[in-house]
């Protein structure tokens, strides 16, 4: 069993159902899914700039990314509807826990000058977005190989129907959040 899943079951159900008096440890809010989104602006004008998003991607999440298509035209940014704008990957069970694990305690320690991460990324419905500047965090990444340093959008998609039950479920699995 993956070690973020076993802290899961064993540290963070007990607490949870302890400090939200759940009845059950069903009731009991968990990672649904992790989306990982990669937007590729300079595609239209270096077309191999989506080969080397994808090829980013698939190596950090371990999984092919779908190819992201506009929704309609935009005029001011030179982009036809259905022209390709990015990545993404949805990460579920056994990957999402290995991803989640590999951003806490290895890429985001990383990052120049981390003090943890805004605790006010949430959406009202117990999600919380990320965004990275860089894709070099990831150790598997290797800096020579890289021809644009590209940013990306990680989305953590619980089960929590408030914020404060998703702050504190994320919080016991490990995510560094800031003091302030």
């Amino acid at each position: 069993m993956d070690r973020l899943k076993e802290k899961y079951l064993k540290e963070v159900v007990p607490a949870m159902q302890a400090k939200f008096k759940y009845k059950s440890p069903m009731e009991v809010p968990k990672l649904e899914k992790v989306v990982l989104n990669m937007g590729v602006g300079d595609v239209k004008d270096n077309p191999k700039a989506m080969e080397s998003a994808v090829k980013d991607l698939e190596i950090i999440a371990g999984q092919k990314p779908v190819i992201t298509k506009a929704k309609k035209s935009i005029a001011n940014f030179k982009i036809r509807q259905g022209m390709n704008i990015g990545c993404k990957v949805t990460l579920r069970g056994e990957r999402m826990y290995n991803f989640v694990d590999k951003l806490f305690n290895v890429a985001l320690p990383r990052v120049r000058d981390f003090r943890g991460v805004s605790a006010n990324s949430f959406d009202g419905r117990g999600n919380y977005s990320l965004g990275l500047k860089e894709q070099l965090i990831f150790p598997e990444i290797e800096y020579d190989k890289v021809e644009k340093i590209r940013g990306m959008d990680v989305t953590f998609v619980t089960t929590a129907k408030t914020d404060e039950e998703a702050r504190e479920l994320l919080r016991l699995l490990g995510m560094p959040f800031s003091q302030s």
